[in-house]
C-alpha cells in the first residue's frame, strides 16, 4: 500500500487592515509565518502596498508591502503612492482600476503583487505552491451595495496559482476551529470577528474533544461595519473641521456648503490615497479661492499632496487603542499645517460610535436567527479581531450572553490557525462558503 501524501496546508487571513498565513503538513501543528520586519520580526503583515518610480525596475514601476511598504512610503512620502485597506472594495463596481503614476492596476493586480511580496518576506517559508490554500473570506462585504459575486471573481484572478487547491471559508469559522483546540466539552459557540472593514458572526456547535465531525455550522451573519468605520468617526469629529468640512465658498452670488464628496473619501484608505491626482488636486485649488475659510482648504490640500493619510490614521489608531485602556486620551497630529491636541474622553468616543454599535448588535441578533437558536442556547462566546478589544464592542456581548461566557484571545492570529486547521478536514466542501 502506498503511503499517505502529506497534504500541505495554507491558511491565509488576507485582512482589510492585517494579513497573516498559517502553515502545517498532515499531524503537525499549524506554524504562524514569521515576516522580519524591518523593525522586528512579526506573524502580522500590514496589509499595505507602497509603489515608486525606478528606472531601473521593468515597467519603471517598483513596489514592496507589509511593514516594508510603510518603511519606504516614511522615508520618500511625497514620491511614493501608499495603498492600504484595498480589500474594502473587493466586492464594490465603483472601483474599476487604481492609477499609480502611469498605470492602471486592477484589484486582482494589487492582489497578485501584495501576495508576491508576502511570499518574498517569507524567509523562504512560503516559496513552494501549498496543496490547499483555505483563504479567509468575510460574511458581508465592506462598502455600499457589495457584490459577493463580483468580490468571488475577482478573488479568484488574485488567487490563482497560490495553491494547487484554493478554498474560501468565512473567517469566524476559522476562528472558531482555533478557539476549539482549547475546548474539550461540547458547546454551542458564537464567533465574533471584529475586522478592519467588517464585522462577521458564526454560530457553531461543537461536539466534545475527539468526536468524529466535531463541528456542525449553524448559520452566519456580516455587516460591513468594523475597525474602520470607528477609525473614521474619531477623524470626522477631531480632523475634519478644521479641513473645511462644514464650511462654505461662494458660487455664481451663493454661498454653499463645501461639497461632502471631499470629505467622505477620508472614510476609505483605498479612496484616500488615490485622491492625490492632478483633477483633484485643481479641483481643490479653484475651491479655495472662493472659499469662506480658505485656509482650511489650504490644509486638505496639503495632507492630501504631502501624502499624510497613513501618520493622519496612524494617529487615530494610537487614540483608539489608548481609549480602550483608560477613560481619557490625548490625540495628537501634526502635519500639512495641522496641529492638533485635543483631550477625548472615551464616552464621547462611544457616543460618536453608538450607531454603528447598534448595527453590529442588530447583525448578532441576524446570526442567532440564521442559526434557529436563541441567546439561552450560546454555551460560549469567542470575540477575535482587533476592534473586539474596544470596550463598548465588548459590553455588548457581556450585557446579552453573561460576561462569563465571553472569552478573547490570539485577536489577530486566530483566523489564520484556524483556517489551516479547515484545510486538514476531510469534508472540507463543508466548510467552504
Amino acid at each position: 500500500m502506498q503511503p499517505r501524501k502529506r497534504v500541505q496546508t495554507l491558511g491565509l487571513d488576507f485582512g482589510t487592515t492585517n494579513s497573516v498565513a498559517a502553515l502545517l503538513s498532515d499531524g503537525d501543528a499549524p506554524a504562524l509565518v514569521e515576516f522580519a520586519g524591518p523593525e522586528a520580526a512579526s506573524a502580522v503583515f500590514r496589509s499595505a502596498l507602497c509603489f515608486w518610480q525606478d528606472e531601473d525596475v521593468r515597467g519603471g514601476l517598483a513596489a514592496d508591502a507589509g511593514p516594508w511598504a510603510i518603511a519606504e512610503y516614511l522615508a520618500f512620502p511625497q514620491g511614493c503612492r501608499f495603498i492600504q485597506s484595498f480589500k474594502t472594495v473587493a466586492a464594490s463596481h465603483n472601483f474599476d482600476r487604481a492609477s499609480i503614476f502611469s498605470q492602471r492596476l486592477a484589484f486582482e493586480d494589487l492582489g497578485r503583487l501584495f501576495l508576491a511580496k508576502l511570499k518574498s518576506h517569507s524567509g523562504g517559508v512560503l516559496d513552494g505552491t501549498p496543496d490547499r490554500v483555505i483563504v479567509g473570506r468575510p460574511v458581508a462585504y465592506a462598502g455600499s451595495s457589495p457584490d459577493p459575486a463580483l468580490a468571488r471573481q475577482r478573488y479568484d484572478r488574485m488567487f490563482a496559482g497560490f495553491g494547487t487547491e484554493i478554498h474560501y471559508v468565512y473567517e469566524p469559522l476559522g476562528a472558531a476551529f482555533s478557539y476549539a483546540s482549547r475546548l474539550t466539552s461540547a458547546a454551542t459557540v458564537l464567533v465574533a470577528d471584529f475586522g478592519g472593514g467588517t464585522s462577521d458572526f458564526s454560530v457553531v456547535h461543537m461536539k466534545e474533544a475527539g468526536a468524529a465531525d466535531r463541528f456542525t455550522p449553524l448559520g452566519h451573519a456580516g455587516v460591513g461595519i468594523a475597525g474602520d468605520n470607528f477609525d473614521f468617526r474619531l477623524v470626522d469629529r477631531l480632523v475634519l473641521p478644521l479641513l473645511g468640512k462644514g464650511s462654505q465658498y461662494r458660487s455664481f452670488g451663493k454661498v454653499l456648503e463645501i461639497p461632502g464628496s471631499y470629505f467622505a473619501d477620508f472614510a476609505n484608505w483605498s479612496r484616500l490615497a488615490l485622491m492625490r491626482n492632478r483633477r483633484t488636486l485643481d479641483e481643490l485649488t479653484r475651491l479655495q479661492r472662493h472659499a469662506i475659510d480658505p485656509q482650511a482648504i489650504a490644509r486638505l490640500v496639503a495632507v492630501i499632496e504631502n501624502e499624510l493619510g497613513y501618520p493622519l490614521y496612524d494617529a487615530v489608531g494610537r487614540l483608539k487603542r489608548a481609549l480602550s485602556n483608560a477613560e481619557t486620551a490625548i490625540f495628537r497630529f501634526s502635519g500639512g499645517g495641522l496641529e492638533i491636541e485635543a483631550a477625548v474622553k472615551r464616552r464621547e468616543f462611544e457616543s460618536w460610535i453608538a450607531d454603528d454599535l447598534q448595527r453590529i448588535e442588530a447583525c448578532v441578533d441576524e446570526a442567532l436567527a440564521s442559526s434557529n437558536v436563541g441567546v439561552d442556547a450560546i454555551d460560549r462566546v469567542f470575540l477575535t479581531g482587533g476592534s473586539s478589544l474596544t470596550p463598548a464592542v465588548r459590553r455588548i456581548f457581556d450585557r446579552r450572553f453573561g460576561a462569563g461566557k465571553v472569552a478573547t484571545g490570539n485577536e489577530l492570529t486566530s483566523i489564520a490557525h484556524g483556517l489551516a486547521l479547515i484545510g486538514q478536514q476531510d469534508n472540507i466542501a463543508a466548510w467552504t462558503a
